[in-house]
């Protein structure tokens, strides 16, 4: 079907979803008829192209299970080891495997779907905001990082970075977006960041932020910048200043009128004072982004957040088709065009606790159209592109249904846990936990910004301990808060964590839980970490469970304060 702008786009939507079960069958038989003789399926399907031998013979896999194939390719073999069309590069997943970035294959037929997901993803945003590309240019955050060349000679990069390189972005980047293409590839994010201030969109939440905090930091050098025409001398990348300076002039009743609203002593709703016309913050704030609402709604004061879609290195997945919903509400509806998906059952072995209770060996797989409502499944995706029966490892929960294609709600990545003993505390569990504890703060005027965490077992027994960064409003300075209120929220996390935690606290098999207070700044210091280490700056997810000695020693040092839970729970 031809698409007419977004209500095109929302017929195809309605199509799509309306005959899921047929357009999956469609699109694992293209995908089986195209790629049963490769050396990969072919050992399991022998040639042949049947729904029910893929699912009986075809294994359950991880990226480390596809790796070596991977790999080959990487290394210069012929594609047919696992995909019959040429592999023409790789998108670097946020995830690693090894510490390396996992490379996820690329195909022209995969890169056909890309039209496809722009029309899907921007149409039900201007069913309620109108066609954006006709009312002014789009603020957003962009940050590309240089491609990694294998020893094939393919190119390795991030999705967006992809996207940043194509013809018809470049194209369409000067109508359509405030930022020059200098700024986006700029090596150095915090040049790019100056000069990109005024945008408040981007691909993450957390990116949000950051651009927010670096003008909380940075505004009145920008205001000078303004005023005088000129550009400050830290900024140093000559694409950066070649293109800030074609259109920096002297403007000193801009200047002026930024300086008085950045004056203001609380930046509560700064960002529909300083874009009067933002129509609203488009970011995705599910998952793991889901920490940073609440800041994010004190600086976007009445803004809707909008998060458009649900897609991971792997394949695009899903569209927002609620974007007004608040953050906590929304769910995702899955676009049974974009891959062939299955799901695998995950069971509440507790409360609001997911974990397998059996190997995937003895789990038989759910299609798309026959999920269960309220039930919670591990994502696996077959895709065009060399991805067979491949366990992505994002947790949904089944929220409803749009037509005969279900909807689901984010719950966290799998196995993302903390653990002392026996117990699995999941990264669904520490953010009740967390959410619970931080509602102490609100009321005295302080907010918690972000936070993470870590086992620590250099005393028996272990404990956990979290990070948190807090701010105060209206000019307070977190050393202002009491600190019996911080020993509060230790007992509050305590006590809204899942039985088996209680269980083995109150048996002294766990010890106290511990919050330690860093300084303002201490996570952008922590994402600088990481990013000098070669994660992409716009793909950046703050882990919720520190494994890196370094990252630990980071926080360490910028410790305020350390409070324990006084007693157990029960």
């Amino acid at each position: 079907m031809a698409t007419n702008g977004y209500e095109g786009g929302l017929m195809m939507i309605e199509e799509l979803t309306t005959n899921a079960q047929q357009i999956q069958d469609e699109e694992l038989g293209e995908i089986l008829s195209r790629n049963a003789g490769t050396e990969y399926l072919r050992g399991f399907l022998h040639g042949q192209t049947e729904k029910q031998l893929f699912k009986k013979n075809v294994p359950i896999v991880t990226y480390e299970d596809l790796k070596p194939y991977i790999d080959r390719i990487a290394n210069g073999e012929t594609s047919d080891i696992l995909v019959a069309e040429p592999v023409t590069g790789f998108y670097l997943s946020s995830g690693t495997s090894g510490g390396q970035p996992k490379l996820i294959p690329v195909t022209a037929e995969y890169l056909k779907k890309g039209p496809l997901v722009g029309t899907f993803s921007e149409s039900p945003t201007m069913r309620h905001f109108g066609d954006i590309n006709q009312a002014g240019k789009r603020m957003e955050l962009m940050f590309a990082r240089p491609e990694i060349e294998t020893p094939s000679g393919l190119k390795a990069a991030i999705f967006s970075t992809s996207m940043y390189s194509e013809s018809k972005f470049r194209t369409n980047l000067p109508k359509l977006y405030t930022s020059p293409i200098e700024t986006i590839f700029c090596p150095d994010p915090n040049q790019g960041l100056y000069y990109e201030v005024v945008k408040v969109g981007s691909l993450f939440a957390s990116t949000v932020l950051r651009g927010i905090k670096f003008l909380e930091n940075h505004w009145q050098e920008l205001c000078y910048d303004i005023k005088t025409g000129r550009l400050s001398d830290w900024i140093t990348d000559s694409g950066c200043r070649n293109a800030a300076s074609l259109i920096l002039k002297p403007n000193p009743e801009q200047a002026d009128l930024i300086e008085s609203i950045c004056n203001y002593k609380s930046w509560e709703g700064i960002i529909r004072k300083l874009w009067t016309k933002a129509r609203y913050i488009g970011c995705i704030c599910t998952g793991a982004m889901r920490q940073y609402t609440t800041e994010l709604e004190f600086y976007c004061r009445g803004l809707p957040l909008v998060s458009a879609f649900y897609a991971c290195s792997e394949t695009f997945c899903g569209l927002n088709l609620e974007p007004l919903c608040k953050p906590c509400d929304i769910s995702y509806t899955l676009l049974p065009n974009m891959a062939y998906f299955e799901f695998l059952p995950v069971k509440n072995e507790r409360d609001e606790s997911f974990e397998m209770k059996s190997n995937d060996e003895d789990t038989e797989l759910v299609d798309l159209v026959n999920v269960k409502v309220g039930q919670c499944y591990e994502l696996v995706v077959s895709t065009c592109a060399g991805l067979y029966r491949y366990k992505v490892g994002d947790v949904l929960m089944v929220s409803g249904f749009y037509n005969k294609a279900p909807q689901f709600q984010f719950l966290e990545r799998k196995n993302v846990i903390l653990s002392v003993d026996h117990e699995k505390t999941s990264e669904t569990d520490l953010f009740k936990a967390v959410t619970e504890a931080k509602a102490l703060l609100d009321p005295l005027g302080f907010i918690l910004t972000e936070y993470t965490s870590y086992v620590d077992t250099s005393s028996a027994p272990g404990h956990y301990v979290l990070f948190w960064e807090i701010k105060g409003k209206e000019g307070k300075h977190c050393k202002e808060l009491d600190p019996k209120i911080m020993v509060e929220c230790c007992s509050r996390m305590e006590e809204s964590l899942h039985y088996t935690y209680k269980i083995y606290r109150k048996r002294s098999i766990i010890a106290a839980l511990e919050i330690r207070v860093v300084k303002q700044g201490s996570f952008e210091a922590l994402m600088d970490y990481f990013v000098s280490r070669g994660t992409s700056f716009s793909q950046y997810k703050k882990p919720n469970c520190i494994k890196s000695e370094e990252a630990l020693k980071l926080l360490d040092s910028r410790v305020m304060g350390k409070y324990f839970s006084p007693k157990s729970p029960l």
